[in-house]
């Protein structure tokens, strides 16, 4: 190995090199026995921003429409709690939240399929302290998931 290849290791990290070495990790979802593509497969973080920022932008709304007399009101104090309500009420009841059914996406327990009040109450509390859901694991679901034995999905 020269210089160049090994740079170009430690650029590209160590899961670029481990399958240039011949490691297959598969594709995300192989682990929890989901599709690779198409419906039922692990959502993409495009999606799942997308969706997140359609839920903040509706909540930011109502908060200034309805409650807060200033922006400043309602993007910090108001439009986080409604965010949280929502969060917690949707996906444990419907599965999935706006935002989430615009860009076809849903929330579901991996041993039952459905989400409780309770595990999507401990997912949105995980969300909210932001780091769990910037740490993922190889399938894509961050820890705020894990800890709550859910995926977020593909309809």
């Amino acid at each position: 190995m020269d210089k160049r290849e090994a740079i170009g290791s430690w650029l590209s990290g160590p899961r670029a090199a481990a399958e240039d070495a011949g490691v297959d990790f598969g594709y995300r979802g192989e682990q929890l026995g989901l599709p690779e593509e198409g419906p039922g497969s692990i959502a993409r973080p495009g999606r799942r921003l997308g969706a997140l920022a359609v839920d903040w932008g509706l909540c930011l709304l109502i908060a200034y429409g309805l409650i807060a007399d200033s922006y400043n009101e309602a993007a910090q104090v108001w439009a986080p709690i409604i965010l949280f309500i929502l969060i917690v009420l949707t996906v444990g009841t419907l599965g999935f939240t706006p935002g989430k059914r615009l860009f076809g996406l849903r929330v579901v327990a991996l041993d039952t399929g459905r989400v409780n009040l309770l595990r999507a109450l401990l997912r949105t509390v995980l969300l909210f302290l932001a780091i769990p859901a910037l740490i993922w694991d190889r399938d894509g679901r961050g820890l705020h998931d894990r800890l709550a034995r859910t995926v977020e999905v593909r309809i």
